[in-house]
């Protein structure tokens, strides 16, 4: 059965992909989204691939690829950035704001070290 807004935030799986978003752990964040994004349906969807569109840019920094930080940066911001895009209970605004001054950043050719890493903080 497909998961839906309440159940999304209330699944520990859930729960456990921000907490590992939020400790830096791109890859296992990554995966842990992706499990829930294949059970989920529209409008869902859309938020969780930002998600984990996110933490493989955040992954793709720090191996050094700018350039795959910069495409999915910008793909994770326009999917979170959709008026159909729930919050999934994350304060979507902050969180992409912080996004958008790191690609900003990558972007001009700037490092992002002095930057604000974005986390999922919770409404």
């Amino acid at each position: 059965m497909p998961y839906h807004f309440s159940k999304i935030i209330e699944d520990n799986r859930f729960i456990r992909a921000v907490d590992l978003f939020n400790l830096g752990k791109w890859y296992e964040a990554h995966d842990a989204f992706e499990e829930i994004w294949h059970e989920s349906n529209e409008p869902e969807r859309k938020t969780l691939q930002g998600f984990l569109q996110v933490s493989v840019a955040q992954l793709h920094l720090e191996r050094g690829n700018f350039t795959g930080a910069v495409i999915l940066y910008g793909e994770g911001l326009g999917r979170l950035r959709l008026p159909s895009s729930p919050d999934l209970g994350i304060d979507i605004d902050k969180f992409c704001k912080l996004v958008e001054k790191r690609l900003i950043l990558l972007q001009a050719g700037k490092d992002v070290e002095g930057s604000i890493v974005p986390t999922l903080v919770k409404k």
